[in-house]
């Protein structure tokens, strides 16, 4: 018998019976003819490092679902660490094939996301050396094959059975916007989002509409049942009901950073600030015809504490504390990146402004208005999230006068701001008038700052907001 490969082709002639001759010999030539289906190569997706030492992220939506085709560069899935909401983008072009984590699982750095069907992607001697051997060549094929031929021969490709575009704005749970905050109130409630019409950019559903869809709820049930439910939860034989809900990224990082400060000795500063200057002025400059976003309290009061830290570099270092055979250093570091505590739709995010001692007030503003419209959308880079050596905490924007506000580890000094308020008081000729103050609560770490240290540091700032003339003598 004598046999020859045409390419990935095994020919073999054959010869039955007495049928002889050379029309005869070709037709048993034509039908020994065989040819090995196109391989399918799937490929794991696996979930690169994106830095900031991250190990894990939550799944908050995908884009794509199994048999959907994609592209490279086309977006996969959307996933929250906890610094950052990213989205990952497809590295191939093929077919999804599995996804392997559902909405809101967490996912591991290096693990795979989902399998993708890259066969597109292969080179011809690439697919030779994964071609079967010859003599597996006219083995049956499977039940598959004929099919997946009949549509080679006939110029035809397999289609997927939808497109990215399909599921991006389809009404499917992939297409479902919402940010963690949002699908942690869903959650909350046992309900599924895909019940819920988002209002929000590209139909994002908002807290507004999740309270929406409660009170519609609400309406439908008959007065008769809730009074029974009221009669029930006012019953004194009824238990506790408890629920476990899993901490969302940033709460998850929150936690472990505020169970890492409770190792820093605190202790408080706190001073009442008298801001009716630094209100006068800020007025009269908010209602010049000026480029950028208004001036508020805190563009100042960031200005104010770096050119404290000029002369009080100590409150911008952090400890480096060794080990059992080394001893605990200072880490000085030059430049004042003010971290400023958000309330985002996430939760607590602490951006912060590069560089301080080199911009102006409304450079200041400016790059506020940038971290709190990024905060806003949820798309906060980890740049910005990282490297601060000084927090300044507003929580007086919401409500509050006095506050004691928490370390985290890689700083040594945080100030927290109380809300303003008018009150009465003397002046220098012994007459009542009206003053706007403020309560300034600072936190320092003791390992490292004494008392006295943080007084003249918080006097400073105190003298710099209370004649804020003072800074522009110092403006560079």
């Amino acid at each position: 018998m004598i046999g020859k490969h045409v390419g990935q082709l095994f020919v073999r002639p054959t010869v039955t019976g007495r049928r002889s001759g050379t029309a005869g010999q070709h037709a048993q030539i034509c039908r020994s003819f065989h040819a090995s289906s196109r391989l399918a190569v799937v490929r794991p997706f696996l979930l690169s490092d994106i830095g900031e030492g991250i190990k894990e992220v939550q799944i908050i939506q995908w884009f794509v679902e199994p048999e959907a085709r994609v592209e490279q560069f086309d977006k996969i899935c959307e996933v929250q660490s906890d610094k950052a909401i990213t989205e990952i983008t497809s590295r191939f072009d093929g077919v999804i094939k599995k996804l392997h984590y559902e909405a809101e699982d967490v996912a591991q750095v290096g693990k795979p996301l989902c399998d993708i069907d890259v066969q597109s992607d292969i080179a011809p001697e690439d697919e030779a050396t994964l071609a079967p051997p010859a003599e597996q060549v006219g083995s049956p094929a499977s039940p598959q094959q004929p099919q997946r031929a009949a549509q080679e021969q006939g110029g035809q490709r397999p289609q997927a059975s939808s497109s990215y575009q399909n599921i991006e704005h389809g009404s499917g749970k992939h297409a479902n916007l919402a940010t963690p905050a949002v699908r942690g109130l869903l959650r909350e409630h046992e309900i599924e989002i895909a019940n819920v019409t988002g209002t929000g950019k590209d139909g994002r559903v908002l807290k507004e509409d999740v309270h929406d869809f409660l009170a519609a709820r609400k309406s439908e049930h008959s007065s008769r049942s809730q009074a029974q439910h009221l009669r029930q939860s006012l019953s004194a034989d009824e238990g506790q009901v408890e629920k476990t809900v899993t901490l969302t990224p940033v709460q998850g990082q929150m936690f472990k950073t505020m169970t890492r400060s409770l190792a820093i000795p605190h202790f408080l500063y706190a001073d009442e600030i008298d801001i009716t200057a630094l209100s006068n002025l800020r007025r009269r400059l908010n209602s010049q015809t000026l480029d950028g976003p208004k001036l508020s309290y805190l563009h100042f009061v960031i200005k104010a504490v770096s050119l404290a830290l000029e002369d009080f570099p100590l409150l911008n270092t952090r400890i480096d504390p060794g080990d059992s055979e080394t001893t605990p250093k200072l880490i000085m570091r030059e430049k004042h990146n003010v971290g400023i505590a958000m309330d985002t739709p996430q939760g607590l995010l602490v951006p912060n402004v590069k560089n301080v001692g080199s911009r102006s007030i409304a450079n200041i503003a400016t790059a506020c208005s940038r971290l709190q419209a990024l905060a806003k959308d949820s798309k906060l880079p980890g740049t910005d999230l990282t490297g601060g050596t000084i927090t300044v905490s507003n929580i007086g924007s919401i409500g509050g006068t006095y506050v004691a506000p928490v370390l985290v580890q890689s700083e040594v000094a945080i100030l927290g701001i109380g809300k303003a308020r008018t009150i009465p008081a003397f002046d220098e000729h012994d007459l009542i008038v009206k003053k706007e103050v403020v309560n300034f609560s600072w936190s320092a770490d003791h390992r490292v700052v004494d008392g006295a240290t943080m007084a003249r540091m918080a006097e400073r700032v105190r003298a710099l907001i209370e004649e804020p003339g003072l800074m522009t003598t110092r403006l560079r």
